[in-house]
Order: C-alpha cells, then structure tokens, then sequence
C-alpha cells in the first residue's frame, strides 16, 4: 500500500497515530513524495484502528492532519484480499 503526499520533502514520511509513531522510507516522484509498506504491515493496521485522527508528516511539507473514518479500513482491508 502507498501513501502519495502531494509535494516534495526530504526524508522519511512519519505516519503518527494513537499508537505512536511510524517511520516510512519515502522517495520523491514528479507527482510528490512516496512511501510504500506491504499490505501486511502492523502499521496500517494502527491507521485503521487510530482513534479520532492520524498524522503524516514530511520534513519540508505540511503537517497533514486526517480523520481515521471507516474508508481507511475498509481500503487497506481491500487490498488485502
């Protein structure tokens, strides 16, 4: 599963949810900065299971602040199938 966050940073994406932080390894693409994680991966579990929000950063971008409603789940539980 990949996570594309519009605009170029440097580093890691640090993904923070109500279980703490994650950092991901990000590259940067024409279309902004990319990190990727298996679709088994504990931490997307802790966006879909985050209470009230969760967090992206990117050293260089705005802080994203997004709402942990159902749809995250029920995207990564599709791309499990």
């Amino acid at each position: 599963i990949s996570l594309l966050r519009s605009g170029v940073g440097q580093g890691a994406m640090t993904v923070r949810t109500s279980y703490g932080a994650a950092g991901w390894p990000a590259t940067t693409t024409p279309s902004g900065t990319l990190a990727t994680r298996a679709v088994s991966d504990a931490a997307l579990d802790q966006i879909a299971y985050s209470r009230g929000r969760f967090a992206v950063e990117v050293q260089g971008l705005e802080t994203l602040i997004i709402p942990a409603w159902a749809e995250v789940g029920r995207v990564i539980e599709d791309c499990r199938r």
